[in-house]
């Protein structure tokens, strides 16, 4: 479905698994893996998906940055304003594609989530770890500062004085700490990880998608705006969620007393 052998795209049951696929480096956010996300997520608009998965092979989510790739950037002659645009054409265009996607969306992460890794899983809308996950923000242990939307994404998770101190001593967060400070919606044994997860996604994705899009897209935008427009503007959304079928599936689901059946419509 897509042209990369660095990323997979899976669709089952209304849910669209995105698949990093290059676990000899524990899967570098390189400009390949980078233009292959952006190919996955437009591929599965139009094709009925109704929750998306981003997943990493091999025993990690994704080790952020290809050091590598960085070399080549300090030995080579690039000038300065062309590297800068190279990072946001790549890595930073795809983040930000993933936090405004219209789908729930799911971060799977399974061992390492580190650098821009780790924003590639808070751009999602909920993380879900397994207990050998770990998730940090080392840019300046390779001498950087904060790219790929850290300073976007980890305040409104953690806080300004927790991710001031995430960043500044790039110390990795085992699982159990990770969750504990907001990073993991959920931590699960290894052995229970997928089972469990699936669990979530496939109720996520049995939800009412319109309601869904909508409640996403406020959510998103409720921290910059006034509580005023916030509830104008969900008045509105409600409005168009009125006319959805899943709107009248719940209404006689609930007066029949059974669970109701959506069909993402």
């Amino acid at each position: 479905m897509i042209d990369s052998d660095a990323v997979r795209l899976a669709l089952d049951d209304g849910v669209a698994t995105v698949t990093i696929d290059r676990p000899d480096r524990k899967n570098a956010l390189s400009q390949e893996v980078s233009d292959g996300l952006r190919k996955a997520l437009a591929t599965v608009e139009g094709r009925g998906a109704r929750c998306l998965v981003v997943e990493g092979s091999g025993g990690a989510f994704s080790a952020g940055g290809d050091i590598a790739a960085m070399r080549e950037g300090i030995e080579g002659d690039a000038p300065i304003d062309q590297r800068v645009r190279e990072l946001e054409r790549t890595t930073s265009e795809t983040l930000a594609r993933l936090i405004t996607y219209p789908l729930p969306t799911v971060a799977k992460v399974d061992g390492p989530a580190v650098g821009a890794g780790a924003n590639l899983a808070l751009a999602c809308d909920l993380q879900l770890a397994s207990d050998r996950a770990s998730m940090g923000f080392v840019f300046r242990n390779v001498g950087l500062s904060v790219d790929a939307g850290t300073s976007y994404l980890l305040p409104r998770v953690v806080g300004e004085n927790v991710a001031k101190e995430l960043v500044f001593t790039g110390e990795i967060l085992d699982a159990e700490r990770a969750g504990e400070i907001g990073l993991f919606n959920h931590v699960y044994p290894t052995e229970e990880f997928d089972e469990r997860a699936d669990e979530l996604v496939e109720r996520i994705a049995a939800g009412p998608t319109v309601a869904l899009r909508h409640a996403k897209r406020l959510l998103g935008e409720g921290l910059e705006k006034s509580v005023d427009r916030a509830m104008t503007d969900e008045a509105v959304a409600q409005g168009v969620v009125f006319e959805s079928a899943d709107h009248e599936e719940g209404v006689e689901a609930f007066l029949e007393g059974r669970d109701p059946e959506f069909e993402g419509r």
